[in-house]
């Protein structure tokens, strides 16, 4: 079985010319200031490594209550050797999220969980803008309408 060497959630990944990886917006948490919000994407960068053979790596996202799977991503990769790696990226378009609170990353490989993390998602309305006295009070901003 190989070793997952690490497991990034990023707002997009890019490949340059020589192969190597730029990732952009490595997500420690998500603040939104209102719900339910989507993500337009998600990325999730895994690397491999450690391992002889043909594998399934599976990437689920997991909602807040712990049961209710949002996404999910397969691919199968393959290590010749002990030294050799693979780099997996998988893709979430669209996720919306309804609740705050922590949703799970979860990493598995040949139905193996290696991984699983919290991304949580903190609800976090912008403050609101004191004005001097005698001062009229702007009007709230118009939120666009959803789709």
């Amino acid at each position: 079985m190989p070793d997952l060497q690490c497991s990034l959630v990023c707002e997009e990944i890019r490949q340059e010319i020589t192969g190597n990886f730029i990732l952009i917006g490595v997500i420690n948490y998500i603040r939104v200031p209102q719900l339910p919000v989507v993500a337009w994407r998600l990325t999730v960068f895994n690397r491999w490594t450690a391992g002889i053979g043909q594998f399934t790596e599976t990437v689920r996202l997991i909602a807040p209550d712990e049961t209710t799977l949002l996404r999910k991503g397969e691919a199968k990769f393959a290590l010749k050797d002990a030294q050799s790696h693979a780099t997996n990226v998988t893709l979430f378009p669209q996720v919306e999220f309804k609740t705050a609170g922590s949703y799970f990353v979860e990493v598995l490989v040949d139905d193996v969980m290696k991984l699983r993390y919290p991304v949580p998602l903190i609800l976090a309305p912008p403050p609101q803008q004191q004005q001097p006295p005698g001062q009229p009070q702007p009007p709230a901003p118009q939120q666009p309408p959803t789709q």
